[in-house]
C-alpha cells in the first residue's frame, strides 16, 4: 500500500508513521466497534492512533476503509481538525480525474478543485 500511496501523493508528500508497518497501532474503529454505541471508549482507545497522526505533523491522513476513515475523521474532530481524511480510494480516482464533484466534498479546500475541467476556462 505505500508503494501506491507514494506514487498517488509523490514520495515527498509521504510521511510515514511511527511506529509502522507490522507494528503499527489500530484506528479503534473495526471489528463492529464503530458502530458499537461505546463512543468514549472508542474514542479512549483511538487516541493513541490519533498522537501517532499528529506526530507526523501531516495536513492529511489516507484511509484504506470505511471504518477507519469514519474512526480516524472523528478523532480528527476530536483533536480540533488537526488533519483533514482521505480515502486511498478518493485519492486514487483523483489522481486519474475521475472523481465526481459531489466525491470532493469532504476534500481539503486545496484539494477540492484538483482536475476539474472548468468550461469557461476553456474559451
Amino acid at each position: 500500500m505505500r508503494y501506491v500511496v507514494k506514487k498517488v501523493v509523490g514520495e515527498e508528500n509521504f510521511v510515514d508513521m511511527t511506529p509502522n508497518k507490522s507494528n503499527n497501532f489500530c484506528c479503534g474503529g473495526g471489528g463492529g466497534y464503530l458502530q458499537s454505541g461505546f463512543q468514549e471508549q472508542r474514542r479512549a482507545y483511538g487516541q493513541t492512533k490519533a498522537n501517532q497522526i499528529l506526530a507526523t505533523k501531516a495536513a492529511y491522513c489516507i484511509t484504506p476503509c470505511h471504518n477507519c476513515h469514519a474512526q480516524v475523521h472523528d478523532m480528527s474532530e476530536v483533536n480540533e481538525h488537526a488533519w483533514e481524511t482521505v480515502h486511498l480510494w478518493t485519492l486514487l480516482n483523483l489522481s486519474l480525474g475521475i472523481l465526481g464533484p459531489n466525491e470532493r466534498e469532504y476534500l481539503g479546500d486545496d484539494l477540492k478543485d484538483v482536475d476539474i475541467f472548468h468550461p469557461e476556462s476553456a474559451m
